[in-house]
């Protein structure tokens, strides 16, 4: 156990993004990373349903098997060099997964405090919640009748406790993702839980570092300037006691690319509002954050405010509705595109006119896309004459029967329709289950963390925000008057004079833009507003686009809602999380003054 808080910086470094990243960034980091800390993050908002489902067959199961794996391959490693390590791969079954990691340790002659953190699980609840009406806080729609899962999002203070216990390693189910490296500054420094300006910038720290190597270059604008895919260097955030400012770094010798511009892109990686993003354990404002060079492969991010933590936790849900299926098709020659599109038509007809044969009602969606002529893009697509595509069909429908049918009919269409069709040979596609996303907030006493160390419980109890009667954004600070641009213009894609990255929160898709210079910041906020990228998305967003306005990165952000057709494993959709949309808008073309191109240097 910590006798005092430290004085010396903390490292701490992230190994996964999500449950299938690479599995050589735990023992990079704790080999060459010099790290204090080792976090990782394995839950996206779908993951607990699918453990939901895997502890349902088995109750020993419904966690992230990949961590033990990897965890217990470097438990003499880490013992040995006092690493501690914080992760939510404990799913909805975080006590098997200590139990597993524990016999995996002592298979070694490793001993190692184990400690978990649960509550967020509130299956008990679901009947209550939904006989008071919660609604869901995007739609308004009510409460599904039957949940596969329902948990709430956990801060910082439980894991926190778990280290102050004495915890070697803390095991969690659904807690903000951030939290985990929050909750390892707050322990090491002693920070309070209402000092919010060193909340937020701790919180900042976690959400840089939550995806992994999507800051030290992975997914990076530039790409070309980025070198060593094949050795990506994981994060590793450098922070000191007051909290002010930390560095982004990356080990050693490592592949990537750590600069201003690379850690800026994962600061608007999935968020809204950069002004009111909403934890657990404080509402941060993320519009002044700067970003500056510290040295080769070092990032200094500064700049984070707080405010008191808001009266509610947000809550995932997810619920089961129906099936869907989705296949693919080569289809090459002359018109690739015209004669894949009249396919996929074909298909569907088809199958519509066999469904209504045999009594069974009609696809309840369905979705055509015809990879490599851009049709993603809609009206701004250039493809023309491409000899070669893949058709996507795919269709929903409550009768997993239906979409069976639908899989069987893809392979007849190469000797009835098309010249040129092929790539049957992975076999036909299966129905998958459609999950969908349901969102709601609730009150924070609804929720009871609950902490244990090596099986025995750990005395914790969370301490609430203070009752705060006007928690509203303060006032923007006074701006100078937009600089005057010549008249003289060139016509060049966005990418010119930006950078971007897009993501998704469940149907809603962000895109966050950066300004290459002042000046381009400037004559962007005239120019790229919220009503010119919703018309260049009108094809696949069809709810309102609002723009938020990061001065600080010299940065914009874009949230589109209802754009992803349910977004998740709901979509039909090829991009179902909006991956591509950055490059997409990267591409607009724009009368860009000349001025603003000589500023790019």
């Amino acid at each position: 156990m910590d006798a005092k808080p430290r004085t010396r910086p903390l490292r701490i470094g992230c190994a996964s993004g999500f449950w299938g990243d690479s599995e050589a960034g735990a023992a990079q980091l704790v080999r060459h990373g010099d790290i204090d800390v080792l976090v990782s993050d394995y839950l996206a908002e779908i993951t607990m349903s699918l453990l939901a489902r895997a502890r349902a067959k088995d109750p020993a199961a419904g966690y992230a098997t990949d961590f033990v794996r990897t965890t217990a391959a470097l438990g003499p490693e880490i013992a040995a060099r006092g690493v501690r390590v914080i992760t939510n791969a404990g799913g909805v079954n975080p006590q098997a997964c200590a139990e597993a990691l524990r016999a995996a340790f002592a298979a070694q002659g490793v001993q190692l405090k184990i400690a978990v953190v649960e509550g967020d699980d509130l299956s008990e609840q679901a009947e209550a919640l939904r006989a008071e009406g919660i609604a869901e806080m995007f739609s308004g729609a009510p409460m599904p009748a039957k949940l596969l899962s329902i948990n709430a999002y956990l801060g910082g203070q439980p894991i926190a406790a778990a280290l102050a216990a004495g915890a070697d390693v803390v095991i969690t189910g659904r807690v903000v993702d951030s939290a985990v490296t929050l909750a390892a500054l707050v322990h090491a420094f002693g920070w309070r839980w209402d000092d919010w300006d060193r909340l937020a910038l701790g919180s900042l720290a976690g959400h840089v570092i939550e995806c992994g190597t999507q800051c030290t270059g992975g997914l990076f604008t530039d790409w070309e300037q980025v070198p060593g895919w094949d050795d990506m260097g994981f994060p590793i955030v450098e922070c000191d006691a007051d909290g002010r400012s930390f560095v982004l770094t990356k080990p050693p010798g490592t592949g990537g690319l750590v600069t201003p511009a690379t850690v800026g892109e994962q600061v608007l990686y999935e968020i809204a509002d950069p002004r009111d993003y909403r934890l657990p354990d404080v509402c941060c404002d993320f519009s002044q954050v700067r970003l500056q060079a510290a040295g080769a492969q070092r990032v200094r991010v500064s700049g984070a405010r707080g405010r008191p933590a808001p009266p509610t936790l947000k809550v995932s849900a997810t619920y089961a509705d129906g099936w869907r299926l989705l296949g693919t098709l080569m289809i090459g020659g002359r018109d690739a595109a015209r004669k894949a599109q009249r396919v996929g038509e074909a298909i569907l007809a088809r199958c519509t006119r066999l469904l209504a044969e045999r009594g069974i009602g009609p696809f309840g969606e369905t979705s055509l896309e015809v990879l490599g002529a851009e049709s993603t893009y809609g009206p701004h697509s250039r493809a023309q004459g491409t000899r070669e595509v893949v058709l996507k069909v795919a269709a929903r429908h409550a009768d997993k029967a239906a979409l069976e049918l639908l899989a069987r009919e893809l392979a007849p269409t190469a000797s009835s329709m098309a010249q040129g069709i092929t790539g049957f040979a992975g076999g036909r596609p299966s129905p998958s289950p459609v999950v969908r996303l349901f969102s709601c907030l609730v009150e924070r006493s609804r929720v009871t963390a609950r902490v244990s160390l090596d099986g025995r419980a750990v005395p914790f109890e969370a301490l609430p925000p203070p009752a705060v009667g006007d928690n509203a954004l303060p006032p923007w600070p006074a701006e100078p008057a937009p600089p005057h641009f010549g008249r003289a213009t060139q016509r060049v894609p966005l990418l010119r004079i930006a950078h971007g990255r897009s993501g998704d929160k469940g149907d809603s898709a962000n895109i966050g833009i950066i300004a290459r210079s002042d000046a381009a910041w400037h004559w962007l906020r005239g120019v790229l507003d919220a009503e010119a990228v919703a018309a260049y998305f009108a094809h696949r967003a069809h709810g309102p686009v609002q723009r938020y306005e990061l001065p600080g990165m010299r940065a914009f952000n874009f949230v589109l809602q209802q754009a992803l057709g349910g977004g998740g494993v709901a979509s039909l959709r090829y991009d179902p999380q909006g991956k591509a949309y950055a490059q997409m808008l990267l591409d607009i073309e724009l009368d860009v003054p000349a001025d603003v191109l000589h500023s790019l240097g």
